[in-house]
């Protein structure tokens, strides 16, 4: 694909620029990795299986998406790739695929373990057919130990982590989030994890076998509830909206909407008092240092909130945040996306809708910005195996290989 079909910056080409990715993922972690990797201007070419493709064309809100293989949850993920249906059981897809593989840079999967190996591409087949390939497994538990083998989804990977046990009030846990974080954690450590393998062969000539584990990954984001236990030896309890590590710091009501503020600092809580009226809170022996503010976090936020009445959220996000305090309201996901905020900074795009000319749909982007513009999806997501041609004429195949291949069921 040329740069101008990638999502060219304003600073030159995209940083992976002439990049190809082949993407054998399903559902979320998987493609999600893929999906930043063609945000950052990869070509990123989705095998999928014939007649049904990845399972996440039949998962979303919309019933009748679902039906058209074009589930939400596959056209959030799957912005700018190209589709080709391939059978790898048959002795046909397994050539065309090693020709892909000659050609790619990147192989991405999500298969439990051993699966890729059984069709005849681990990991010694895949190197010898290309030494620079950068072969990256995203698996629930990696791919050694004893939990190998177990299939796992975001909740599976939410609760086994502890991510469950520190999420909630002491008397409504464990509770997962209301999102799959553990899968998209697991693609952001993939997507960076190739990136970093890329950066090596630039100078070696070398390729790479990455093993990104879910699991690991999830716990890598427990911040201070996994330091706290290994450096400390104390056990996390869940506490709601409250943080651990500092007072005030949490949810508090206000005359309108509920307001999110972390005065984590002296100072900042000492602005916080000024600002909504109670200047003298900082003297009282309960809340003049952080710990004392801790241990007496209950009395604290009823001080607060008895002030924040006076105010709606919006007002006091403004007045706190202009004070150096940190400060929001909490939104839903429809009023976040909705932020003049993310207008500005070009976050939602708006692309085709496959297979419906004149009719479009909106996609989210990269949280990252490159040269001063924003990381776009270079097209809409595939039908499925709309690419399937081009790109078997990209291999050297013919128009009578292409029918042939077709009728034997090997695309």
């Amino acid at each position: 694909m040329p740069p101008e079909d990638r999502g060219a910056t304003p600073g030159g080409p995209p940083l992976l620029d002439g990049i190809r990715v082949l993407d054998l993922t399903n559902v979320l972690a998987g493609p999600f990795a893929g999906y930043q990797l063609a945000l950052m201007g990869a070509d990123v070419v989705k095998v999928e299986v014939p007649g049904s493709g990845d399972l996440a064309r039949r998962l979303g809100g919309d019933p009748g998406l679902n039906a058209d293989l074009l589930g939400a949850s596959f056209l959030a993920q799957n912005g700018g790739k190209r589709s080709i249906t391939l059978d790898l059981k048959s002795e046909g897809g397994r050539e065309v695929f090693t020709r892909m593989v000659r050609g790619a840079d990147v192989l991405l999967e999500n298969f439990r373990p051993g699966v890729l190996e059984r069709l005849g591409f681990g990991w010694d087949a895949l190197r010898a057919a290309n030494p620079g390939l950068v072969y990256c497994a995203v698996s629930g538990f990696g791919q050694t130990g004893p939990l190998r083998d177990r299939p796992a989804y975001d909740q599976i990977i939410q609760g086994l982590s502890g991510m469950m046990s520190t999420t909630g009030t002491a008397g409504a846990t464990p509770l997962r989030a209301g999102y799959p974080v553990a899968d998209t954690l697991g693609g952001f450590a993939a997507a960076f994890g190739v990136c970093a393998a890329l950066v090596r062969r630039q100078s070696t000539g070398q390729g790479a076998f990455l093993d990104v584990s879910m699991l690991e990954t999830a716990l890598t984001a427990l911040g201070w509830a996994a330091s706290n236990h290994l450096l400390a030896g104390l056990e996390p309890t869940p506490m709601g909206n409250e943080n651990a590590t500092a007072a005030p710091s949490g949810t508090f009501a206000t005359a309108s909407g509920d307001l999110n503020i972390a005065a984590n600092k002296q100072q900042q809580f000492t602005a916080l008092c000024a600002l909504i009226g109670r200047p003298d809170l900082p003297a009282d022996p309960r809340f003049a240092g952080r710990e004392d503010r801790k241990a007496n976090r209950d009395a604290l936020r009823a001080e607060i909130e008895d002030a924040l009445a006076a105010r709606p959220a919006l007002e006091w996000e403004e007045l706190l945040s202009d004070a150096g305090v940190p400060a929001a309201r909490v939104l839903g996901v429809a009023e976040a996306l909705r932020l003049d905020h993310l207008a500005e900074r070009e976050f939602v795009h708006e692309v085709d809708f496959p297979g419906a000319p004149g009719e479009s749909m909106r996609v989210l982007g990269s949280g990252v910005r490159v040269d001063g513009g924003p990381a776009r999806p270079s097209a809409r997501p595939p039908l499925l195996g709309e690419h399937t041609g081009p790109l078997l004429r990209e291999l050297g195949y013919t128009d009578d290989d292409i029918d042939r291949l077709a009728r034997e069921g090997v695309t």
